[in-house]
């Protein structure tokens, strides 16, 4: 297998340049997730993602608590973009993705970022650069990467997304990402715009996630056990099946392809706005039966690619964006499903 990242070849062609250049554009009346707000963010005006011409990031480290197939032993190289095109009522990031926006991070040129993913790279070691909530700002990630590979950079691209990503979006990165890290969050449009504010959600996800299988495939892992190109789907269980686990999990299975790697996730607790009032439905973590009955539909579905948690995990990961290290460095437990 070449282990050669696929946008080297695009930065090389001159290619990644004009992806970068049609992205950017695109902002003057942004299309770029599926809210197409239309506003002028190269002019400052600020969409649902309340992020206008540059990215904001608000922590940059070496995440050892994502799948082993991306942490390995040296870490994945996280760089966490502020601000979100959903509004997730029980978001564990909600202080970069919801907090007042002062709060959240710096707005950044193009090449601090490349910097960053340099950093990420010599510095640290990490294995790839795992780019965490990225749909709404996908042309400032793809000019910072012709930076970046312009001084070297040569790590796989993980782009780490809740799924509410554009097709039109996503064909421009066709041949630039390498590993697709992305959430099936629930099987239910209603669901979806209750709990997230995200109109057709389960539609739109189920849309993208076709698309990135299409352009990645399998999960393809070096002798080492690193992800080097391929697919991920992340299901995060919660209470009283609100995530639509069956139905999600049945669909990744038939519709996609059984050999699907899914990361099963029981990290669940209340954050943000769960519970209470207005949420009671979200107000506790999973119980061992919830986790038992969505773990024992990967068998029966005959899903043998990927990861579970284990049910400690909603204890273990919190992170705390106030810190410089918001995870703690908590090492990744998880089991391989089968």
């Amino acid at each position: 297998m070449n282990n050669e990242p696929r946008y080297l070849a695009l930065y090389r062609s001159g290619e990644l340049e004009k992806r970068a250049a049609a992205l950017e554009a695109r902002l003057a009346a942004c299309d770029i997730c599926p809210r197409e707000c239309g506003k002028d963010r190269l002019r400052g005006k600020l969409g649902h993602c309340e992020t206008g011409a540059l990215a904001v990031v608000s922590s940059v480290c070496a995440h050892h608590g994502e799948e082993p197939a991306l942490s390995g032993t040296r870490g994945s190289g996280t760089i966490f973009f502020a601000n979100c095109n959903m509004r997730c009522v029980y978001c564990q990031n909600y202080q970069i993705s919801q907090c007042p926006v002062a709060n959240r991070g710096n707005a950044v040129e193009a090449r601090v970022i490349a910097e960053k993913m340099l950093y990420l790279q010599k510095e640290l070691g990490c294995h790839n650069i795992n780019l965490v909530t990225p749909s709404h700002v996908v042309p400032q990630i793809v000019r910072a990467l012709v930076e970046a590979a312009k001084m070297g950079l040569h790590l796989p691209l993980v782009y780490n997304t809740s799924s509410y990503d554009s097709l039109k979006t996503l064909k421009e990165l066709d041949g630039i990402i390498d590993i697709y890290l992305a959430d099936l969050r629930y099987a239910s449009n209603e669901i979806g715009r209750k709990y997230s504010h995200a109109r057709n959600y389960a539609d739109i996800a189920r849309a993208a996630i076709r698309e990135m299988f299409r352009q990645v495939g399998t999960l393809q892992e070096d002798a080492e056990g690193i992800a080097q190109k391929g697919l991920i789907v992340r299901h995060l269980i919660l209470p009283n099946g609100i995530a639509g686990s069956e139905e999600s999990l049945t669909w990744l299975a038939k519709e996609v392809s059984p050999e699907v790697t899914v990361s099963l996730m029981s990290q669940y607790y209340p954050a943000h706005k769960a519970g209470g009032r207005r949420y009671p439905e979200l107000g506790r973590k999973i119980t061992q039966q919830e986790y038992n009955e969505a773990a024992g539909l990967l068998e029966k579905l005959g899903i043998e690619n990927g990861w579970t948690q284990e049910m400690e995990s909603a204890e273990i990961y919190r992170p705390d964006f106030s810190e410089d290290e918001p995870f703690n460095n908590k090492k990744s437990r998880r089991r391989r499903a089968h």
